[in-house]
């Protein structure tokens, strides 16, 4: 039976300097750092006595997340650009001004980026929902028939709401109506029962970081 603990990476520098994230290598703010530690330390003592492995996507702001959270773990993190955030195309490094004035196809309302339809591209060289749920899905797949029963996943808000669908089993249409966001620090625990159901028993929990 599988137990996966996700982790949205802690506040980095495009939460506070209005630009675009996507696959810019934005690092931690100073407050990310202390936020990290936070959540490593409380899971250490959770998670006393248990093996863990750690997944990370590898931009850097998830990387430098891991990298502390690990340090508290006593793990070495394994870092894929399959857990990466959406590529956006021509809008990285451009700012989120520029974005939202940029778009090339319909968007959720307070967004510039989440587009209505799973096969859209917001703007030019982007990835698309279906794209990134491909490589997710392939992630998903190899950790799910590994011999690995205890993970932890360091990623981004967009990538972690596809793979909570997936995980879910959801149809990826239901993308086009439906969302389960998180926010920067927030921790998820995903399992399997004995019967191979998928279970999501918390979602987005933000004590860690507190």
């Amino acid at each position: 039976m599988k137990n996966i603990i996700t982790i949205q990476h802690t506040q980095s520098e495009q939460h506070i300097n209005k630009m675009i994230g996507s696959w810019n290598d934005w690092d931690l703010t100073e407050l990310g750092v202390v936020q990290a530690n936070r959540i490593g330390k409380r899971l250490s003592e959770e998670l006393k006595g248990k093996q863990y492995v750690m997944y990370s996507s590898d931009l850097l702001r998830a990387k430098h997340t891991a990298e502390i959270i690990s340090d508290h773990l006593e793990i070495e993190p394994i870092f894929t650009d399959n857990l990466r955030e959406f590529n956006l195309g021509e809008a990285i490094g451009k700012s989120k001004e520029w974005a939202r004035n940029n778009l090339k196809c319909p968007v959720w309302p307070g967004t510039v980026d989440w587009t209505k339809n799973i096969d859209d591209k917001p703007f030019a060289g982007a990835e698309s929902k279906s794209e990134v749920w491909y490589r997710l899905s392939l992630f998903l797949d190899k950790i799910l028939t590994n011999s690995e029963d205890n993970l932890i996943i360091v990623s981004h808000d967009g990538t972690l709401s596809l793979l909570y669908a997936l995980w879910l089993r959801l149809d990826i249409k239901m993308l086009e109506a439906c969302n389960l966001s998180g926010k920067s620090g927030g921790v998820s625990f995903l399992r399997e029962d004995e019967e191979k159901n998928r279970i999501i028993s918390r979602l987005n929990d933000m004590h860690y970081i507190k």
